[in-house]
């Protein structure tokens, strides 16, 4: 049976699943309440609605939103999703957010007859448009198997890595590792230029050997080396993502200082004024970045 989904979402990484959705002849609902959403050329054809419309509507929503407090807001009151009586109904969540309150939605859509799917995505805004996307999921199997057709029209990896709540964990720890390496990579990089390296030639070099990674590989060439710039990140978007993380392991009770030092920098480069800019171009600012307070 074809399921039909709806998107609540429609921002960098929403129009891209929204969009394959679309060409897998999945999507039958679509919402954002930015300006101008509703005519997006994803929405054309559709039901433009969010709360009781799309679940009355939809087998299945998922959510391309910053974090679960604005699902919850979808879900939650006279109008919200889970006012409508839909049992069996998929929820999935796209966002990057805190384990417990993802755990926390997934009782309370369970009480109403739901199932919640808490999925990390990675791959960036490009990977959203491509339907390349890698999923870290946390809930049931049986539920993610039902759901697979729908994640794989936007997903080119989909793992179950635990029960409700993992797949949120597991994208903050991704979140450390991608973030922070962004920045000691342009550390490096930075020395390289002022000690007189060609910054190509040391990206081809540390590709070829131990220090590539995700960012030396594709962020550097494509966004930085370019001059483009257009990682279709914001600087916000990583301060946000870091200062989760580095709560995350303070509650745990674990010692995280390169997650809290590369938080540290972020909201710095917030309290410069750069929240709304494109994360790529803190590597020709590391200088004032890094300039003594």
């Amino acid at each position: 049976m074809t399921l039909s989904v709806g998107v609540v979402g429609l921002g960098q990484m929403g129009r891209g699943v929204a969009a394959n959705l679309a060409r897998a002849g999945l999507l039958t609902a679509a919402f954002d309440p930015a300006p101008g959403a509703r005519d997006l050329p994803v929405c054309r054809d559709l039901l433009f609605a969010a709360g009781r419309a799309m679940a009355a509507a939809c087998d299945v929503i998922v959510f391309v939103v910053p974090t679960v407090t604005e699902i919850a807001a979808s879900l939650r009151g006279p109008d919200g999703i889970l006012s409508v009586d839909r049992p069996g109904q998929v929820l999935v969540d796209l966002t990057t957010s805190d384990p417990a309150a993802s755990r926390a939605l997934a009782t309370e859509a369970a009480a109403a007859g739901r199932a919640y799917l808490d999925c990390g995505m990675t791959g960036g805004a490009a990977g959203a448009d491509a339907g390349t996307l890698t999923l870290m999921c946390g809930g049931d199997a049986a539920v993610l198997e039902r759901v697979r057709p729908v994640l794989a029209a936007f997903a080119g990896k989909i793992a179950l890595v635990g029960p409700s709540g993992a797949g949120h964990t597991l994208k903050l720890l991704h979140n450390m590792v991608v973030h922070t390496n962004f920045l000691v990579l342009s550390e490096a990089c930075r020395l390289a230029e002022t000690s007189g390296l060609e910054l190509a030639g040391v990206i081809d070099v540390f590709n070829a050997g131990n220090a590539r990674s995700f960012v030396s590989e594709v962020r550097f060439p494509s966004h930085v080396l370019t001059g483009r710039f257009d990682g279709r990140s914001t600087v916000s978007n990583l301060a946000k993502d870091l200062a989760m993380a580095a709560d995350f392991a303070d509650r745990r009770g674990e010692p995280a200082p390169y997650t809290h030092l590369t938080a540290d920098l972020l909201r710095r480069a917030m309290a410069l004024g750069w929240a709304g800019d494109d994360f790529t171009t803190l590597y020709p600012r590391l200088a004032d970045l890094l300039e003594p307070e």
